[in-house]
């Protein structure tokens, strides 16, 4: 019997990537990994992810065929179009008016290469298409900054790879309903809809502070112990009442004040490899982390 990691949904699937930066080279290393041939084209300058983080740039591109191509010269343009017809999915990051310049508007690609699909990576939907923006400013916008702190990893950008490389998947899955002759369509990936994907979770008030996974709920925190820190995750009552348990709460009634002291002075006294042992002993979801 095959495992689901030997199925390659996107094999035999061409993708061609025009995307730099971090959110089109990322859908494309997600399509490769899914079994598409992918072909990415390089302005003259590079893709500046090569110099500002050269290891993370190599991550992205393993397996990835990289070519040079000066869109803005006949050459670069013949090149292009000449791999476009050979390509399933064309992956782009430009807004739409530098897209027109190139001749790459969607009327254009879609009289030339009819069978092509694109998906379009943008700031935001619709007319805001052509609003300046980054990571930063997607994030906060959906509510997940909140202090001067900036978040500890790029949430839009890999969202939206994600989403993107799921639009590429939607994309074949409609040809193959179509039995292989479906025209192709454009598909429009926001990097702002994918910060506000992920932060629905704030939004229904999950996370925030008088939510259960917001730190009201005295079994998810993350608490001080004797020699570093522990994320404690036992949320569910069994685990919450494991927790307590061990630490002699009782009654464990998770959402109290006089719980949360508890534990919390309980596990002040631990050391790691004592709560190590515990987690193990008694089925607690925790993680011991240094300081």
């Amino acid at each position: 019997m095959s495992s689901l990691t030997s199925f390659l949904p996107l094999e035999g699937v061409r993708v061609l990537s025009l995307a730099l930066n971090l959110p089109g080279p990322a859908a494309l290393l997600r399509c490769r990994q899914m079994g598409a041939t992918c072909l990415k084209l390089e302005p003259p300058a590079g893709d500046p992810m090569a110099f500002y983080n050269q290891p993370a740039y190599a991550a992205l591109h393993e397996g990835i065929a990289i070519e040079t191509a000066d869109l803005k010269t006949e050459a670069g343009q013949q090149q292009l179009h000449a791999a476009l017809a050979k390509t399933d999915v064309l992956l782009t990051s430009f807004r739409p008016s530098a897209l027109r310049k190139l001749g790459l508007d969607w009327p254009a690609l879609q009289a030339r290469h009819p069978s092509l699909s694109q998906v379009a990576i943008v700031g935001a939907p619709g007319e805001r298409a052509e609003e300046p923006g980054h990571d930063l400013t997607y994030v906060a916008e959906s509510g997940l900054v909140t202090g001067t702190e900036l978040p500890p990893t790029l949430y839009a950008d890999m969202g939206g790879a994600l989403l993107a490389s799921e639009a590429v998947l939607t994309a074949m899955l409609r040809r193959a309903r179509g039995g292989g002759k479906a025209s192709g369509i454009y598909l429009e990936v926001a990097l702002n809809a994918s910060a506000d994907w992920l932060a629905l979770p704030r939004t229904w008030g999950l996370t925030q502070p008088t939510g259960a996974v917001g730190g009201a709920h005295a079994g998810y925190r993350v608490y001080p112990c004797a020699d570093g820190r522990v994320a404690v995750a036992a949320l569910e009552p069994h685990f919450a009442n494991r927790l307590c348990e061990a630490a002699g709460v009782t009654p464990p009634d998770m959402m109290a004040t006089a719980t949360h002291k508890a534990l919390a002075a309980w596990l002040a006294t631990r050391t790691r490899a004592e709560l190590d042992a515990m987690s193990r002993e008694r089925d607690v979801p925790l993680l011991t982390l240094a300081d």
